[in-house]
């Protein structure tokens, strides 16, 4: 019923953009903390940006500048854009929502996005 699906990624040259787009359904996904992670071959998933139902925006330090995070609660939608963009962001992008409210703690994984820089 829960499902978190990503679009947007592809194949981009250095300094190019992308914008990552995390569609949900089966949730109340205004009440649910929403993040983007990322990982790359032989790298553990890191944390990439994170929004929470109120709207505070959290980044890694490798991406503050470049990465923004939003949502549009009525879209239900979580968007990543990318600028900038370099070698090292290569990794297959997840979709994350955690919920916390009316009921217990569940978090939900989207089937990831590939996104690859070229240099």
């Amino acid at each position: 019923q829960v499902q978190l699906v990503e679009s947007g990624g592809g194949l981009v040259q250095a300094g190019g953009s992308l914008r990552l787009s995390c569609a949900a359904s089966g949730i109340v996904f205004s009440i649910c903390d929403m993040n983007w992670y990322r990982q790359a071959p032989g790298n553990q998933r890191e944390l990439v940006a994170g929004i929470t139902e109120g709207g505070s925006t959290n980044y890694a330090d490798s991406v503050k500048g470049r990465f923004t995070i939003s949502r549009d609660n009525a879209k239900k939608t979580v968007y990543l854009q990318m600028n900038s963009l370099k070698p090292e962001d290569t990794a297959v992008y997840y979709c994350n929502a955690v919920k916390q409210k009316l009921g217990p703690r569940f978090t939900f994984w989207g089937q990831g996005t590939q996104v690859t820089v070229s240099s």
